[in-house]
């Protein structure tokens, strides 16, 4: 019942959008949060920027997408996990955009997006090709985290873009679709061994009409340990809590933070540690 109302709720959201659409809000170079609009076709996908202070001086700086968990908003994750404050500290701009119908279609998951068949990477593309002509991302620099199906959709993002991501940093997601990527990419995740959304030991089905089981985390780990060549999970990450744990020091890593009896959650440390696990990594080759 609860999922049938918030789905009406956002019916009624994105019908308004179509018809009147956000204003352009402040110019994308001003510091601080304003609200912009990107045409994908028939609509028009709306998304929250947020730019730090250090931006005043006008040169690109580091991008971090944000991507929200399924039925929920831009708005949502933007203070779910407290990233603007963050972002302030380390000098990144954040990009929230909106699911179509709070959805992100990561594949195998979820709701709306899937059953629309909306490319959703290509919408990603077209956000970043945005701030990156606007001057406010740096291309070399651009690294996407997500909330459960919005960490679906990183996961989907890094398979099919790992030449134009950094890194990514995943919370409670899941991956729902066969990955191949053309390029070793960085993975932090954040995950607890009490998820009932995404179970930490797998199972279950990924969406309401789809019969096909979670990925245990570990084996996820596992996977892209093995697609990027690197030893196993054994390091202790530098300033994270005891049980996070990842391949070691190198400009390639793969870390996973297990919050024992946590929940379907954003750990109150994780968004300060992706800032410093994505401010280590090394920039994308000039192209």
């Amino acid at each position: 019942m609860k999922i049938a109302v918030r789905a009406a709720m956002i019916v009624a959201l994105l019908a308004t959008l179509i018809a009147h659409p956000l204003p352009a809000g402040a110019s994308e170079d001003a510091p601080g949060t304003s609200k912009h609009t990107i045409p994908m076709g028939d609509w028009n996908r709306p998304y929250l920027l947020h730019v730090p202070p250090q931006r005043d001086d006008g040169a690109p700086v580091p991008l971090i997408v944000a991507l929200h968990g399924g039925l929920n908003d831009s708005e949502y994750v933007r203070e779910q996990s407290g990233l603007d404050k963050v972002a302030d500290r380390h000098g990144y701009a954040v990009a929230y955009p909106d699911g179509l119908l709070g959805t992100w279609n990561a594949g195998a998951c979820c709701w709306f997006a899937r059953w629309t068949g909306v490319d959703d990477v290509a919408f990603l593309d077209k956000l970043i090709d945005t701030l990156v002509r606007q001057g406010v991302a740096d291309p070399r620099r651009v690294f996407v985290t997500g909330f459960s199906n919005g960490g679906g959709m990183a996961y989907r993002y890094a398979c099919e873009r790992s030449d134009r991501i950094a890194g990514i940093a995943v919370v409670s997601g899941a991956l729902a679709i066969g990955c191949t990527p053309r390029k070793p990419v960085s993975v932090l995740a954040f995950h607890g061994t009490w998820d009932p959304s995404v179970p930490y030991t797998g199972g279950g089905n990924m969406d309401a009409d789809v019969h096909f089981p979670f990925i245990p985390v570990q084996v996820l780990m596992e996977f892209w340990r093995w697609v990027d060549k690197l030893p196993a999970l054994s390091w202790p990450v530098p300033d994270a809590p005891d049980d996070c744990v990842g391949t070691g020091p190198g400009p390639v890593v793969v870390a996973l933070c297990t919050r024992q009896r946590g929940g379907h959650e954003w750990p109150d440390y994780a968004s300060e540690l992706m800032a410093r696990f994505f401010a280590d990594r090394p920039s994308l080759p000039k192209t």
